[in-house]
């Protein structure tokens, strides 16, 4: 590889595969160490062709989420079975993978900027600016670039566009899918939002069972499926769903807590 060779977005491939492992290197242990990472479906993973992959999560903060898939697909690509242990498979990261972010989150100081360059698309949000509530078109730019990505590599993206569960799917996502007819994986994340700050900076809770689970791609007919169709599957596929949101008994509760007691110990927690 030239030194300096660039990705479509003009970063420099050296630099940013050096950030990659300093960053790799530092957060591992924030899925290893102070909270253990239980991964599934990193087959998947291995299965994927090498561009036009679009995967959907659930969003539970700014960082740590991404940052966690990070490691998750670098690993299974490096033949790791669910595990990210040994972090040799840091050394070399696929470079082509991007990740979709709040333009405002990525320009609020230094350490957002650095995380940009190792796969920010930074996209101007519709619905909210500053802390406000706005309504503005979207900026055929930031399709575009998505668009580019997608024809580069993997991009990563939160179709909710928000760290609050349960909230709608924007109607963007469907129309990134029917526009460039991507592979959609979904994932579906959990104990992050108790184990990090809002920013997925800080290590909020120490022994909290963090998952992630990459499901099978979704079967989606581009052409003939409609828009909220389409945005009905993600919700139901990364667990957004109205209808998983209901409210349990006090007797269901502590049958789900025992249940993940075991979990804890499982994980010698």
């Amino acid at each position: 590889m030239p030194l300096f060779k660039r990705n479509p977005f003009g970063h420099i491939l050296f630099i940013k595969k050096w950030l990659i492992r300093i960053l790799g290197v530092i957060s591992h242990g924030r899925y290893r160490s102070f909270n253990n990472l239980h991964i599934e479906g990193s087959e998947i993973i291995r299965q994927l062709p090498e561009k036009n992959v679009l995967f959907i999560s659930n969003h539970q903060t700014y960082f740590a989420d991404v940052a966690a898939m990070l490691h998750v697909f670098n690993a299974a690509l490096k033949g790791r079975d669910d595990n990210i242990k040994n972090i040799g498979y840091i050394w070399q990261p696929k470079l082509n993978i991007y990740y979709v972010a709040a333009g405002e989150t990525m320009r609020s100081g230094l350490l957002p900027k650095i995380f940009a360059y190792t796969g920010s698309i930074s996209i101007e949000r519709t619905w909210r600016n500053a802390g406000k509530n706005v309504n503005r078109q979207v900026k055929m730019s930031d399709i575009s670039n998505i668009g580019k990505a997608l024809d580069d590599g993997w991009v990563i993206t939160f179709p909710q566009g928000t760290t609050t569960p349960f909230k709608p799917i924007r109607r963007g996502t469907a129309h990134i899918i029917k526009t460039f007819k991507p592979i959609v994986i979904p994932i579906v994340i959990d104990g992050f939002r108790r184990s990090f700050d809002k920013k997925g900076l800080m290590i909020k809770k120490r022994n909290v069972l963090q998952s992630m689970v990459v499901k099978s791609p979704l079967e989606i007919d581009y052409d003939n499926e409609s828009i909220e169709e389409i945005i009905t599957k993600i919700e139901y596929a990364i667990e957004q769903h109205p209808s998983f949101l209901k409210v349990i008994s006090v007797e269901e509760y502590a049958k789900q807590e025992k249940e993940l007691n075991k979990k804890r110990e499982f994980w010698n927690f």
